[in-house]
């Protein structure tokens, strides 16, 4: 009987907004130190500044393999979220918070570098493929495509066959600028982002 309990207070407890995400971003990236600031980690990058800007801590949280912190404001709850993994098995982290913190995937704006986008542009998406990132397919292969995603470009390698090495090398000075440039652009609009206006934020940062 007490099994039975603790499975019905589970499930309410599971379908009760108020415990609930109004939004998740979660930041790809590979973790450790010799993964900072390389391109693969823009993702990561842009999360601990607009963490930084909410003021939002981060602490591990077991129950979804990765950093977490948490904020309510006007009325909504957001949470930013770093998986532990490897970018390529970030759908582990996706899965969880699916599970355990969103009434569904449009509750959830997944960031990430983006080889199609020069440095310095930064666009928004509803949905899609995975476009050859492999965190992204991971992600999609476990929980499907129906999320946000705020992509910021590192642009493509000389040649074609340096892709691995391309992402998990640091940007040169220029390009580390114009990131830097396509951070701050989606950091102004860090109040749309928490109240989901994603046509006015397509705007801004698809007619600059």
């Amino acid at each position: 009987m007490k099994s039975l309990l603790k499975k019905i207070t589970q499930i309410v407890l599971r379908k009760n907004p108020n415990n609930l995400l109004d939004l998740c971003i979660v930041g790809l990236g590979n973790p450790g130190d010799k993964h900072k600031k390389t391109r693969h980690n823009a993702g990561y990058d842009f999360v601990e500044k607009l963490a930084d800007r909410l003021g939002i801590k981060f602490k591990n949280v077991k129950k979804l393999d990765a950093l977490y912190g948490e904020l309510a404001i006007n009325g909504t709850t957001i949470a930013i979220v770093k998986p532990n993994d490897y970018i390529n098995n970030s759908g582990k982290t996706l899965n969880l918070i699916k599970k355990y913190k969103v009434k569904s995937l449009n509750n959830i704006l997944v960031v990430h570098d983006d080889m199609d986008l020069e440095p310095g542009q930064v666009k928004l998406k509803d949905s899609g493929g995975h476009g050859g990132h492999n965190g992204l397919r991971d992600i999609i292969g476990l929980v499907g495509n129906d999320f946000m995603r705020l992509r910021f470009g590192i642009g493509h390698p000389p040649k074609k066959n340096e892709t691995n090495a391309w992402v998990i090398k640091k940007p040169n000075p220029q390009e580390k600028h114009n990131l830097d440039l396509a951070f701050s652009k989606a950091l102004n609009l860090t109040d749309q982002l928490i109240s989901k206006d994603w046509l006015l934020i397509m705007n801004e940062l698809h007619s600059k």
